[in-house]
């Protein structure tokens, strides 16, 4: 977990040897401990060298142990160095053994080469620049200057996974003052200082801090999973690695279940679901006509009287139920009550030209142990009553 820890107190200690710049395959490292002070939150240990990453750059730093202690926290320090934060001291001067968090390691490096392949792709086809990048537990998103169609996010995927295929090199260079000048490549920001480029051959030449794998074969696949316009310009959404082979798994599970409900074959799921839509679209309206026709004939049944007009229906969608009621407020005097359903569950609908139901919803629902409410000329809600109950309350 990176973050700042605060209240910290150190001497000035020489740069920590970061093996993780040139190497991000060690997972088990040996170190000598510099120095370790009490801090907010626990023990400022500093060592001699460290693969643990700090965090930088849009990706999170690593986790593990350090001499059999969990790491709180790892973060970059104004010195140089990095401050592994433990819940115990170490002593000063003592060899300690740090054994990183492989898979998760593993898997961000997987992400993290995945993203400077896509990035450089993009570069390297469109001229657009990565503007924005993020790390997130289950996908990465990548924000870029310019706006991508869906053919050029298609052909961005298959030249990113042909560089993963080739298997180039991946290299950490560390170039001074005078190559650096002299030297075209892909940053966020004005650098000072040591720069450390990650170059990935024939594909992207970019400054980074973070871990990277060794050859772009270690990356496996990667999958632009969604896209949307972002601030005048594209955000990708990307899996990169095992990520992208545990996604892959499971949209080809979802896919077969929907291949074998619709009795579609595998690569045909899309034009059966299509099929499907087109004939429940046929069917509700068809429906939607029958519904029609049934409200006519039920309306056209209706009686004018000068008092109320009481409606039962065992099965009758909330909407029809509604029109009924409207045709049914022009012949009554009183009030068109409407009940859907069965005794002790009644949905209901209520209107009228004359009477409040505003002010009579109160008495109505005390009377059929209802709740509901509404408009002066309409309401709506439940009731626990029997028909019975309904018919002798309307009657009065």
């Amino acid at each position: 977990m990176a973050g700042n820890v605060l209240n910290c107190h150190f001497e000035v200690l020489s740069l920590t040897e970061r093996i993780y710049y040139t190497d991000g395959h060690t997972a088990r490292f040996d170190a000598r401990v510099l120095s370790c002070e009490p801090c907010e939150g626990g023990y400022d240990v500093r060592l001699d060298r460290t693969a643990f990453f700090p965090g930088g750059g849009g990706q999170e730093a690593d986790t593990g142990t350090l001499g059999g202690l969990g790491i709180i926290a790892l973060t970059e320090t104004a010195d140089g160095g990095i401050a592994h934060i433990l819940p115990a001291p170490l002593e000063t001067g003592a060899e300690v053994e740090g054994i990183l968090d492989w898979d998760l390691r593993f898997g961000r490096m997987q992400s993290h080469s995945g993203e400077h392949i896509v990035s450089g792709t993009v570069h390297s086809l469109y001229g657009y620049d990565n503007v924005g990048f993020h790390m997130g537990e289950s996908a990465m998103t990548l924000d870029f200057s310019g706006e991508l169609s869906a053919g050029d996010i298609a052909k961005v995927e298959l030249e990113a996974n042909r560089a993963v295929w080739r298997n180039v090199p991946v290299r950490t260079l560390l170039p001074s003052p005078g190559e650096l000048n002299g030297l075209e490549f892909r940053s966020k920001k004005e650098l000072s200082g040591q720069v450390r480029l990650v170059e990935i051959e024939g594909v992207d030449l970019c400054a980074c801090c973070a871990p990277h794998v060794a050859h772009t074969g270690e990356v496996g696949s990667i999958k632009i999973i969604d896209a949307m316009r972002h601030r005048g310009g594209t955000r990708l959404t990307v899996l990169a690695g095992e990520a992208a082979y545990r996604d892959g798994v499971e949209v080809y599970a979802q896919n077969s279940g929907i291949s074998a409900v619709l009795s579609a074959k595998r690569l045909e799921t899309a034009p059966a679901v299509r099929r499907l839509l087109a004939e429940r679209a046929e069917e509700h309206a068809a429906l939607t006509a029958l519904k029609r026709e049934l409200l006519r004939v039920k309306a056209a049944s209706l009686r004018p009287t000068e008092g109320n007009i009481c409606i039962f229906e065992r099965d009758m969608d909330m909407v029809t139920l509604r029109e009924l009621v409207n045709a049914g407020m022009e012949l009554a005097g009183g009030v068109c009550a409407a009940f859907c359903g069965e005794d002790g569950d009644y949905r209901y609908i209520i209107g009228s030209r004359s009477v409040d139901l505003r002010s009579a919803a109160g008495d109505i629902n005390r009377a059929l142990s209802g709740r509901g409410g509404g408009s002066g000329s309409m309401i709506q809600g439940s009731c626990a009553a029997k028909r019975g109950e309904i018919e002798d309350y309307f009657a009065v």
